[in-house]
């Protein structure tokens, strides 16, 4: 096994029920540990450049709303296989399909509001930690 860091986004439509530490229980539970965290409101232009791989998607501007909509909840998970296991505890993107247990399973409003962010490979976790969070933010 491979020790890893991944990125994590708890979503507007979590933060605005209160279920922060519920699904860091969930992330701990799994043999992550939350390495950075802070909550913020994220601009549109964060926003936009964050999610820019989807700008010409149609659903772009409603994922850039839904995104600025409330607080969100970054972080930096370790472990092992960190990616992977992060991604296995979130469950499928559409909570319809997700496996019982998972964070959207039991949290998510909708494809949309689906209360989590993961990143899909340990490139993009490193570009998106780098796009949160400085170096010295993070405290293994």
């Amino acid at each position: 096994m491979a020790l890893e860091q991944t990125f994590s986004i708890v979503k507007p439509d979590a933060t605005r029920r209160n279920l922060t530490g519920k699904i860091n229980a969930k992330l701990e539970e799994a043999g992550l540990r939350i390495v950075a965290q802070k909550r913020i409101l994220m601009t549109r232009a964060q926003a936009e450049n964050f999610y820019g791989v989807h700008r010409e998607r149609p659903f772009f501007n409603d994922l850039v709303d839904f995104m600025i909509s409330g607080p969100v909840v970054v972080q930096v998970l370790e472990g092992d296989n960190a990616v992977a296991r992060n991604r296995e505890v979130m469950g499928a993107t559409n909570p319809a399909n997700a496996a019982p247990g998972t964070i959207r399973k039991e949290f998510a409003e909708s494809i949309e509001a689906n209360s989590v962010h993961g990143s899909d490979s340990l490139e993009n976790a490193k570009v998106e930690i780098a796009y949160f969070f400085s170096g010295c933010e993070i405290v293994g």
